[in-house]
């Protein structure tokens, strides 16, 4: 799984923002992980047991659901929003819990930091190698979903492409909010976070179920965001809109980016 990243995800992806030794870190965590996959690959596995659970089990006692004036399967529904939830886990996993005991614990920035490497490196290479856990989840769903014949357009060949640039804002914006983190009991937050987003974020229900104030909120959420372009792309629903979408994905991760780096550089280089 390791050498998938280091394959799929170049090395040097990120030099265009600066971190151009940021690969080191790259290198380093395949290192560390080449022989720990299974937690590398753990997390893939809630949202396709949501899929077989929910939306398969319940698939087949529910009517069909109208979204954008077509009639779509249950089924149809619900498994590009956990592909986009699958990209979010991914990228989240790596971005938080892994960087706040490099950070507090392991000391391996500081231990980094005394190299050429700088806090722009640190952050480009973290990111880049949550990214690929994100791409790791995200591949691993689609195959799943081709395989339940759940893709119904030739638009769905960008799945995984907009993945990476939802596992980049996810990433990117929960390694920023890790450098504020003063405990592990801080990261209660994130699960508080995360869990709605993932229960409410249009992924098991149309946005029209909710009342109007709850899902003018949900509209504004990053996950809805990622799982509306991904069911616009398997169900072959693209229009123009789509575009605020991305821009939206796009802001959140060069945001989340620029404030890590400079968390870090506050943090280790007193």
């Amino acid at each position: 799984m390791a050498t998938l990243v280091a394959r799929v995800l170049p090395l040097d992806s990120f030099a265009g923002m600066g971190g151009r030794r940021g690969h080191a870190l790259v290198e380093r965590n395949y290192m560390v992980y080449r022989h720990t996959w299974l937690i590398i690959v753990s997390g893939f596995f809630e949202p396709l047991f949501y899929l077989l659970s929910i939306g398969v089990g319940l698939g087949h006692l529910l009517p069909a659901l109208t979204v954008n004036g077509h009639h779509v399967g249950y089924t149809s529904f619900v498994a590009p929003a956990l592909l986009a939830s699958s990209a979010m886990n991914g990228a989240i996993y790596d971005s938080t819990f892994n960087i706040f005991w490099k950070m507090k614990y392991a000391k391996v920035y500081d231990a980094v930091l005394s190299t050429p490497l700088g806090p722009l490196d640190v952050a480009t290479g973290e990111i880049a190698w949550a990214l690929g856990r994100g791409l790791i989840y995200s591949t691993a769903f689609l195959v799943v979903m081709t395989a339940m014949g759940l893709l119904h357009s030739w638009w769905a060949l960008l799945c995984l492409p907009f993945a990476l640039l939802e596992a980049l804002a996810f990433a990117a914006c929960g390694m920023a909010c890790t450098t504020f983190m003063r405990s592990w009991q801080d990261f209660e937050w994130v699960s508080l976070a995360q869990l709605p987003m993932f229960l409410f974020s249009a992924t098991f229900y149309p946005l029209s179920t909710y009342p109007r104030a709850i899902g003018d909120i949900v509209r504004w959420t990053p996950l809805y965001q990622a799982v509306d372009v991904q069911r616009a792309l398997a169900l072959g629903h693209v229009g123009p809109g789509l575009l605020a979408n991305l821009a939206y994905l796009l802001a959140m991760g060069l945001v989340g980016a620029a404030v890590a780096t400079r968390r870090l550089g506050l943090l280790l280089l007193k």
